[in-house]
């Protein structure tokens, strides 16, 4: 029987590399003591050969996760996720599906490694899909260089993945972009950082106090003045100023046959008209 191991840890061992030597210090297991291990632990639940089939396969971890350096996580991390994605390998285990386990578990090492650098190489998630995941991995390998994909370049990416071009481009978009920080490192008053734009100042009391009273003008108040125009007055002023999509002197001049410039004298006659009507409600504001 094999002699019962340890499962060293990171934290436990110091370091990296302690952690890489101590690793390797699990013998490799052959095919037949893989099989009794694999057939204890499924059969009889005998946690200490699932123990034993973990320590033997840590090298792999060690080594699948050294292929996800470049994401710029540490080594560590990977390795530690890795881990994990061996365990549930293990976990799952048939001895009698005629598999090494070595084959069955890279699936499950990759898996956990994929969520961990997806979940940690930006603070927004970039991939989210199936077809991003696979354009994640894959795309910075596939391009011949630095250069932006040219449109040949993504038919024929998106043709050996099997995804939509514009899914290459997007996540070419993503890749080529950088996170950057919410707010300034610097001290300078005209430090500009995205807090600075993104801030919502919708609950601060001023602005509060003047949709008040932007709300009451177009109350009462407003129809009051609106009404004390003539109609074609009154559809130039809704169609200019009352709408989300203002509509433009031309747009206006065409539906009532006359010129822009009429509008526009029109507009301003009737504005001067409304303005004297709502003096009292904007002294009150």
């Amino acid at each position: 029987m094999t002699q019962a191991l340890t499962f060293p840890s990171i934290s436990a061992v110091g370091n990296i590399d302690a952690y890489i030597q101590a690793a390797k210090q699990f013998p490799m297991l052959t095919e037949e003591e893989e099989f009794r291990l694999a057939r204890r632990f499924h059969d009889e639940g005998d946690l200490e050969a699932a123990r034993q089939l973990v320590l033997s396969h840590l090298r792999l971890v060690i080594s699948i996760a050294r292929g996800y350096l470049g994401y710029g996580l540490p080594h560590a991390d990977l390795i530690q996720e890795g881990n994990i994605g061996l365990m549930k390998a293990v976990k799952r285990f048939d001895p009698s599906h005629g598999v090494r386990l070595v084959s069955f578990a890279m699936h499950w090492i990759k898996a956990e490694i994929h969520e961990y650098v997806l979940k940690n190489w930006r603070m927004v998630k970039v991939a989210t899909t199936k077809a991003q995941r696979k354009l994640f991995f894959n795309l910075r390998s596939m391009k011949p260089g630095s250069e932006a994909l040219s449109p040949t370049q993504v038919a024929d990416i998106a043709h050996q993945l099997s995804v939509k071009p514009e899914e290459v481009v997007e996540m070419e978009t993503r890749l080529s972009g950088h996170d950057l920080a919410l707010e300034s490192g610097q001290d300078e008053d005209d430090a500009f950082s995205p807090i600075a734009y993104l801030e919502d100042n919708r609950s601060e009391p001023t602005r509060v106090l003047e949709a008040r009273a932007r709300d009451d003008l177009h109350g009462p108040a407003l129809q009051s003045a609106l009404a004390g125009i003539d109609e074609r007055s009154r559809r130039i002023i809704e169609q200019r100023w009352l709408r989300e999509d203002p509509a433009t002197l031309h747009e206006l001049a065409a539906e009532f046959g006359v010129s822009a410039e009429r509008i526009r004298q029109i507009e301003s006659k009737a504005m001067q008209k409304m303005r004297a009507s709502l003096a009292p409600a904007l002294a009150g504001a």
